[in-house]
C-alpha cells in the first residue's frame, strides 16, 4: 500500500519541535521579508543617489575639461576634480576606449552608475569595477584622449545595508537561542510527567517527581500524583480486604476437609471432596486474579531463561514444547506476575493442543512472546470475550477448562501492569496464538 504525501508529515510530532517551529518560523519569515524589503527599496535608493552623484562630478568634469581653451584651464579643471569633488583624473592625449581591455560589471550600483552616466555624459565611456580592489575606474572618450577617473569604491556603496543586515542576523540567533532555551526549560517538566505515566502504568511506583514548570503543568503533575495515591491506596485497600476474606474462606474450607477425611469413604463423600479441592481453587484463582502480586517489584529479568524455565516445568509431564528465543530479552517486570501469566497461557496450549511452540524476540522497540497451538482454536468474534472474568466458552475450544474463567484474565492482567498487552490471534500452526507485547 502506497502512503500518500501530507504536508502534515513535514510537521513535527515532538511538543519541543513543534514550539521551536512555530518560534523560528514566524522570525525567519519576518526577517527574509525585512530583508528583502530592506534591500529593494534602501540599496536601490541609495546607490541611485550615490550613483547620481558620481555620475553629475564626473559630468562636471568633463564639460570643464572639454570647454577649456588651453592646457593650463584643463590642468586647473584636474585640479579643481582632485581637491574639490575626490576624483582622481588622468588624461590620457591620443587613446581610445576601444584599446582598453573590455570590462564587464554587474550589480546594482554598477548598473545605476551606468544608467546614470549615459544620461548625464552623452558621450562613449567605460566602467572598471573589477580590477581595481578599493576603486572604481571611469573611462570617457573625448576627441582627442580618453579621461580617466579613479573614484574611491566606499563613495558608491552604503555600509549601512550590511551592518543592518548583521544586526538584523545576530539578533535574530540570539533571540532563536533564548526562545529555544525558555522552550526546552517549559517542555522538561512535561517530559517527566509523561515518563512518571509510563512507569506508573508498567507497574513502578518509586518513581519521583517534583511538580516543576509553569502552572498548567504543575497543576497537571499534582493531579498525576494524586490520582497514582488514590490508585495505590485502593489497590492496598482490596489487597488487605482479600487477605481477610481468603483467611475467612480457607478456615471453613479446611474443616470440611478434615470432617470429610474422617468419614467412611464412599461415592458421596469422593464428590463432595472434589466439590471442596474445586471451591479451594476457585478461591486462589480469584485471590491471585483480585491480588495482583502488588507487593512484587519490577527487577531486570532475562525473558528468555524465564521462558525456557515455564516451558520446562510445564514439559515435566512428558509434553514436548519447541522453544525460540532471539537476541537480549533482559528487561524490567515483575517476575512471579510474568511467570504466572505464562503459565496460564502454556498450560491451555498444552490442554488444547497436541504441538506447542513458544517464541521470544525483540520487535519494533517491544518484546514479543507468542505461545502457539494446533488446537481448535477460537473464533475471531469470541476472542475479546475469552478475556472477560468467570468467562468459559461454550464452543470446542474452552481456554479455562478445569478451571473457573480467569486464566486468560489474570494473564492480561499481569502483562498489562507491565505496560503491555496480550492479542488472541490464528496460529501458523493452525490454532490459536497467544501474543504478549512488553515495552522495553
Amino acid at each position: 500500500m502506497v502512503r500518500r504525501f501530507s504536508p502534515k508529515h513535514l510537521v513535527p510530532r515532538g511538543l519541543f519541535a513543534r514550539s521551536v517551529l512555530l518560534v523560528v518560523v514566524p522570525l525567519v519569515v519576518l526577517q527574509i521579508v525585512v530583508a528583502v524589503v530592506f534591500f529593494e527599496i534602501h540599496i536601490d535608493k541609495v546607490s541611485e543617489r550615490l550613483a547620481e552623484s558620481i555620475a553629475g562630478e564626473v559630468a562636471a568634469l568633463v564639460d570643464l575639461y572639454t570647454r577649456a581653451e588651453d592646457d593650463a584651464g584643463r590642468a586647473a579643471a584636474l585640479g579643481l576634480a582632485r581637491h574639490r569633488l575626490d576624483l582622481e583624473p588622468t588624461f590620457v592625449p591620443g587613446a581610445t576606449l576601444a584599446e582598453r581591455t573590455r570590462v564587464s560589471f554587474a550589480g546594482i550600483v554598477h548598473h545605476a552608475l551606468s544608467v546614470e552616466l549615459t544620461e548625464r555624459l552623452g558621450r562613449p565611456f567605460r566602467v572598471d569595477a573589477r580590477n581595481l580592489p578599493r576603486d572604481v575606474a571611469i573611462a570617457v572618450q573625448l576627441d582627442d584622449g580618453v579621461l580617466d577617473v579613479i573614484v574611491r569604491r566606499e563613495r558608491l556603496f552604503s555600509g549601512t545595508a550590511y551592518v543592518t543586515l548583521m544586526w538584523m542576523v545576530a539578533t535574530s540567533v540570539l533571540l532563536t537561542g533564548l526562545a529555544v532555551h525558555f522552550i526546552r526549560k517549559q517542555v522538561r517538566p512535561l517530559r517527566r510527567l509523561a515518563a512518571a505515566a509510563e512507569s506508573f502504568g508498567m507497574g513502578r511506583t518509586d518513581v519521583e517527581l517534583v511538580p516543576r514548570g509553569a502552572r498548567e503543568v504543575r497543576r497537571a503533575a499534582r493531579a498525576f500524583l494524586a490520582m497514582r495515591e488514590r490508585i495505590q491506596r485502593q489497590v492496598s485497600q482490596r489487597t488487605q480486604m482479600l487477605a481477610g476474606v481468603s483467611h475467612d474462606l480457607r478456615t471453613p474450607l479446611t474443616r470440611m476437609k478434615l470432617e470429610l477425611a474422617l468419614l467412611a469413604r464412599s461415592e458421596e463423600v469422593e464428590a463432595l471432596e472434589a466439590e471442596v479441592r474445586a471451591m479451594e481453587r476457585m478461591v486462589e484463582e480469584y485471590l491471585a486474579f483480585a491480588r495482583g502480586e502488588e507487593t512484587e517489584s519490577p527487577v531486570p529479568t532475562d525473558l528468555a531463561l524465564l521462558v525456557r524455565d515455564v516451558a520446562d516445568r510445564a514439559t515435566s509431564a512428558g509434553r514436548t514444547i519447541k522453544v525460540s528465543c532471539r537476541g537480549d530479552l533482559i528487561v524490567e517486570v515483575r517476575a512471579d506476575a510474568m511467570r504466572r501469566a505464562l503459565d496460564n497461557l502454556i498450560d491451555n496450549a498444552l490442554r488444547h493442543g497436541a504441538r506447542v511452540a513458544v517464541a521470544a524476540a525483540r520487535k519494533a522497540g517491544a518484546i514479543e512472546i507468542t505461545v502457539d497451538d494446533d488446537g481448535p482454536g477460537i473464533p475471531a468474534a469470541a476472542r475479546e470475550d475469552a478475556f472477560k472474568p468467570f468467562q468459559r466458552l461454550d464452543e470446542a475450544r474452552n481456554m479455562d477448562k478445569g478451571g473457573v474463567g480467569l486464566g486468560l484474565t489474570i494473564a492480561r492482567d499481569a502483562v498489562r501492569r507491565h505496560g503491555g498487552d496480550i492479542a488472541l490471534l490464528d496460529s501458523p500452526l493452525g490454532g490459536l496464538r497467544a501474543r504478549v507485547r512488553l515495552p522495553v
